[in-house]
């Protein structure tokens, strides 16, 4: 029964054996050849060094020569169909292998001769030392030497010598350029032109670049040492296969040379004819680094670019056939060429020179919105400059706003850990020469006016006349970043104005510190939806775990509503980590909250105090001492039972007398602590149930007031009361 069921094949035949075994012996023989093509390679490259030392019959010889030949074809088509050196990058590495497969055969054929003198058999190095020289007997020798003196008269003289001068000084300047290409990297990233990845991905091809030149510097050397050698084989071969063949095996002397100069004339251009193939190829590589195509692509495109001189071609080549002794047929038929070839490229110029006019005049008849894009976008951050103020962009002027726009997005990207996008810089006819604007997604965000050649000086001591001391000539104006009172002066009293104490400022820095505090007070309009996946997408690359979890319980729409709530009180979201982590503990307990707004604030609430201190940090002093305000308890009671939930979010809804005792009150305490000379902005510490209340019914009277919650404080920072606000006797 046991025999029969294993005939037939059952199941139960081969229950003794173990399958997982089987499978085992099967993956360990797949992963041994799964590698086939680096084992493959590796073998090739054995083979070939082994080939020096071990003999080989004359059919393995043939058939590793006509490989060889159709190599050398191989590496040059690829070179032709190349858009970019660099693509092509692995091209030192194989000139090395072929050269030292093209010797190895060298020295395989070279034993073979010497070894069988007249009987050998070695059937392509027969057929070229026959078919390529075109004749037989005395006559065929000295044509086939004088063939392969010229072939390496060619390969030595001028591709050779020419491919390793170009390709040493390409080195060269792809090394002495590396800075300034990294510098123009850098400085596009910083303008926001391009992207993180871009300016990565252009790194690396500048780096490929380098390392490629430089490579190819050293292999060039390949192929001329390759030429020498081949010289070299050949006149041993004729030496020595005459020494064998006379004094051996006792030929005659004349037999002896006749014999063994075919034989090594038909093995050096057997051989010589790869090495052509592939020196054509090195010298077409390393000429072609302006390259932006194909090799095809750059002839058919600028050798098409002026028809005239094919007319004026056809024209000479026409008189030519006219001259006594020149071949009419073949100069006018060349003529004939030429002359339609010409016809063509102008029919083709005039057809392209229409094609526009045409395309223009059919838009203006379907009318100007049909031609126009269906939308318009929007830049996200955009400079408007007047007239005026174009010299600040001219990068023939230095284009110092441009630097301090650099400076700007690293900063803000240091500061609040939100990279701000590109900031378009056009000019506007419709403002005043020298006025400039902002604007975010096309609305205006704020404005002000340069006086070029002037600085703009400003008094930090808030001394008398309006913080102006009027002993500066000057034009006095305001601050655009901070409405401070300040004065303009020209270079002729810039350097007064500094020893009186002004803090003295050039155009560019007024522009680019206005920006700065723009940038900070609309940091949540910069946040997108887009811009937050961006950041996910990149965090995700270290800690995974953290960014699926926080996706899991939490939508993008949901996890953005919270960093702009942060990024609007101009909390930094540079620790990503700590955020997603407490927005994520807390989102299980904020499903029950019904409007989206409100469950953002609970959100967000959670997440100020995992940054608990960072925010502390960033209003104390170097001493890690938090000067703070602190509300009468019976007041703060009230202005939480104020609070309000709507779809928008909790809103604070004070009747007219309370709002305006609680504004009083917290102004007339902010004017006692100034005059005890604090000059930062003042900070309020409130109850985690007042907080938001807080700073939202104080946001437009006192922007720049900040409001943090007691369960914000670490217990590192001290903490420090300088006043109380109360309605009534409200001070310190």
């Amino acid at each position: 029964m046991a025999a029969a069921a294993a005939a037939a094949g059952t199941p139960g035949a081969f229950s003794g054996i173990n399958t997982t075994t089987l499978q085992g012996g099967a993956a360990r023989i797949a992963g041994l050849f799964g590698g086939g093509r680096d084992i493959t390679v590796a073998a090739g490259v054995i083979v070939v060094v082994m080939m020096f030392i071990i003999p080989m019959p004359t059919p393995l010889l043939d058939a590793f020569m006509a490989l060889n030949l159709i190599l050398s074809l191989l590496i040059l088509l690829i070179v032709l169909y190349t858009k970019r050196p660099v693509d092509f990058s692995i091209f030192p590495t194989i000139l090395l292998v072929v050269t030292l497969f093209g010797l190895a055969l060298n020295v395989s054929s070279t034993k073979l001769i010497l070894s069988q003198g007249a009987a050998f058999n070695g059937r392509m190095i027969r057929a070229f030392s026959s078919f390529v020289v075109g004749t037989s007997g005395t006559e065929g020798i000295v044509v086939g030497l004088v063939i392969f003196i010229v072939i390496i008269a060619v390969q030595v003289g001028v591709i050779t010598k020419g491919s390793t001068r170009i390709a040493e000084v390409a080195a060269r300047f792809a090394l002495d350029s590396m800075q300034n290409k990294y510098l123009a990297i850098d400085t596009e990233f910083n303008s926001g032109a391009i992207t993180e990845e871009e300016a990565t991905s252009r790194r690396t091809a500048v780096r490929m670049e380098i390392d490629f030149y430089g490579a190819m510097d050293g292999a060039s050397k390949f192929i001329s040492g390759n030429v020498k050698v081949g010289i070299f084989i050949t006149v041993v071969n004729i030496v020595g296969g005459v020494i064998i063949g006379a004094a051996i095996h006792g030929e005659a002397l004349g037999q002896a040379v006749s014999t063994y100069i075919a034989f090594s004339i038909g093995d050096g251009l057997m051989s010589q004819l790869p090495a052509l193939l592939v020196s054509t190829a090195v010298g077409m590589m390393v000429t072609r680094s302006v390259s932006s195509g194909t090799f095809a692509e750059d002839v058919g495109n600028q050798f098409t670019r002026q028809p005239p001189i094919y007319w004026v071609c056809a024209a000479v080549l026409f008189v030519m056939g006219w001259f006594p002794g020149f071949p009419k047929p073949v100069l006018w038929t060349l003529a004939a060429v030429m002359g339609f070839f010409a016809y063509r490229l102008t029919r083709d110029a005039r057809r392209k020179q229409t094609a526009p006019a045409a395309a223009e005049t059919d838009a203006k008849k379907e009318g100007d919105a049909e031609a126009l894009p269906p939308t318009l976008p929007l830049d996200t951050l955009s400079l408007e400059l007047g007239y005026g103020l174009i010299p600040l962009v001219d990068k023939d002027r230095g284009a110092e706003l441009l630097e301090r726009i650099q400076r700007l997005r690293r900063e803000t990207a240091t500061d609040l850990g939100l990279v701000i996008p590109k900031v378009r810089i056009i000019d506007n006819l419709r403002l005043d020469s020298s006025e400039y604007c902002f604007k975010i997604k096309g609305d205006e965000v704020g404005r002000g006016k340069i006086r070029m050649n002037h600085y703009l000086c400003i008094n930090p001591d808030g001394a008398s006349s309006g913080g102006i001391k009027t002993n500066i000539p000057g034009e006095r104006t305001r601050d655009p970043a901070f409405g401070m009172p300040a004065i303009w002066v020209d270079e002729e009293h810039r350097d007064e104005a500094e020893r009186a104490g002004y803090t003295v400022i050039d155009p560019p820095s007024i522009i680019a510190t206005h920006l700065t505090e723009l940038v900070k007070q609309n940091a949540a309009s910069l946040l997108g939806r887009q811009e937050t996946q961006a950041i996910l997408d990149t965090l995700k690359k270290d800690f995974p775990a953290v960014v699926d979890e926080a996706l899991k319980v939490l939508s993008l729409g949901e996890i953005e509503k919270v960093l702009q709530g942060l990024l609007r009180e101009q909390v930094s979201i540079r620790n990503m980590v700590s955020i997603l982590e407490a927005i994520s503990d807390f989102a299980p307990a904020a499903k029950s909250i019904t409007y989206p707004e409100l469950k953002a604030q609970y959100l967000i609430e959670n997440a100020r105090q995992a940054l608990g201190r960072l925010i502390c940090l960033q209003y104390a002093d170097e001493d890690k001492t938090l000067h703070v305000l602190k509300i009468e308890p019976g007041l703060e009671q009230k202005i939480v039972e104020t609070g309000t939930q709507t779809p928008t979010g909790t809103v604070s809804a004070m009747d007219g007398q309370l709002r305006a005792a609680w504004l009083g009150a917290l102004s007339r305490s902010i004017a006692a602590i100034k005059d005890h000379g604090w000059a930062s902005p003042p900070v309020v510490l409130c109850l985690p149930q007042s907080r938001f209340l807080v700073k939202k019914s104080t946001e437009r009277e006192f922007p720049e007031l900040a409001a943090i919650s007691a369960l914000e404080v670490t217990q590192d920072v001290n903490v420090i009361t300088v006043g109380e606000v109360r309605l009534e006797n409200a001070g310190t």
